[in-house]
């Protein structure tokens, strides 16, 4: 366990120092969600990487003794060490010391946060993978993993190949898990959609208040914490739009600058509801002073992820902590079809529910309808798996004007009336 930080960040030269100041500034609020004190922070710029330290011998020495004489424990490089540079550093500190990257940081913080099996499985095999290149000739680290003499050592292996061995047989067993609890959510999804019910998705950077807009349109209440990475298994919940056509909306893990290949890799199933969703909804912090970044971040990841061309809603979130409202006006002419919104007020939610509801209905058929008395089965089906904007009852059946699916069109086709103008 460490209590005390030190954070570094080293502009590269292909960085810009803005851009290194932002993701220290970051780095900062990802160290603080793990409960460490942070004693002080070193902002760098090297003209050229080293192969031993990042840096230069004579700044590494300067830096651990800046560390050692704030008492900390732990060195956090905001920029990826090789496996090498970070044993060069523990063992120039002579092993008092601790030195990470942002990634094992963000690895801490996805074990801490894991819930569900599937999620608890995908960080451990991130974990394990992390590790893999970095083990150590020392058995300390795996004794207590070490079961009941099955793992002995062959002759002539020394005890770093028996580790390793030992992390790859892990490794292969987290992923036969994996693929055990996938099978088993993809047969509940196929359950799901029996009843094609539309669904979107919620994405956006971490802490964008992605969680807190799901419980305001599903009049839910989710953990919604101030914390980067509080959520990490989706969630979905129903969405009552006014026209009563019936919308799941899932609220996704969040993303971040410089996340991990092996995370996002890892993470890819449980993102997937992003990519079978009919459509996203896309959460902007409008106070954030790198409001672009962290877009193409998102982006970027969707991207990867195989959801590129997906229709999409962006929403500007927390306006009622606005203080320059010309803020608002800059980004209205960068996004122009944004909606701005609180979801802590609720300031813009029903205009985007209009948004929402006329998305959702694009993809299904406008109709008016006369349906016999005997054949209401079909009004409440329509009402669960439809939208029913207005129902009348007449002499001579049940008039509504509709949401249809299109698995829906042959059933009611005997009683349509006409197509219901936009």
């Amino acid at each position: 366990m460490v209590e005390r930080a030190m954070l570094i960040g080293i502009t590269l030269p292909k960085d810009s120092a803005t851009t290194t100041r932002s993701l220290l500034d970051e780095l900062r609020e990802l160290v603080t969600t793990l409960g460490i004190e942070l004693t002080h922070e070193r902002l760098l710029s090297i003209r050229k990487p080293q192969a031993k330290f990042l840096v230069g011998s004579g700044k590494a020495d300067e830096l651990i003794k800046e560390a050692q004489d704030h008492n900390c424990d732990v060195i956090v490089f905001d920029n990826e060490l090789t496996p090498a540079q970070q044993r060069n550093w523990e063992k120039a500190a002579k092993d008092k010391i601790l030195v990470i990257d942002r990634q094992e940081v963000i690895l801490d913080i996805f074990g801490k946060r894991a819930q569900t099996k599937e999620a608890v499985l995908q960080v451990e095999l991130a974990r394990l993978e992390y590790n893999l290149p970095r083990l150590k000739s020392a058995w300390t680290h795996l004794s207590r993993q070490r079961g009941g003499g099955s793992m002995q050592r062959d002759a002539g292996e020394t005890q770093l190949e028996l580790d390793q061995r030992m992390v790859r047989t892990q490794i292969s067993r987290v992923k036969r898990e994996l693929v055990t609890v996938i099978q088993h959510r993809e047969v509940q999804r196929k359950k799901r959609m029996t009843v094609p019910v539309p669904t979107c998705a919620i994405v956006g950077y971490t802490n964008a208040g992605k969680s807190s807009l799901l419980n305001k349109l599903t009049n839910s209440n989710i953990l919604a914490e101030d914390k980067l990475f509080a959520t990490l298994d989706p969630t979905s919940r129903r969405c009552p739009l006014p026209s009563g056509q019936p919308l799941v909306v899932t609220d996704t893990v969040g993303f971040v600058r410089n996340l991990p290949h092996r995370l996002v890799d890892a993470f890819k199933a449980t993102l997937e509801e992003a990519i079978i969703s009919n459509f996203l909804i896309h959460v902007l912090d409008v106070n954030s002073p790198e409001i672009e970044s962290h877009a193409k971040t998102t982006l970027d990841v969707l991207n990867e992820l195989g959801a590129k061309g997906k229709k999409m809603i962006t929403v500007f979130n927390k306006v009622d902590e606005l203080w320059d409202e010309s803020t608002r006006q800059e980004l209205k002419l960068s996004y122009p079809d944004a909606h701005f919104i609180s979801a802590h007020t609720g300031e813009g939610v029903p205009e985007l529910l209009k948004k929402i509801e006329a998305i959702v209905e694009s993809d299904f058929a406008q109709l008016r309808l006369l349906i016999p008395h005997e054949r209401y089965d079909l009004v409440a089906h329509l009402h669960r798996e439809g939208g029913v904007r207005k129902e009348e009852a007449r002499d001579d059946g049940t008039y509504l004007i509709s949401s249809v699916p299109e698995r829906m069109l042959s059933t009611v086709e005997p009683y349509v009336l006409g197509q219901e103008e936009a």
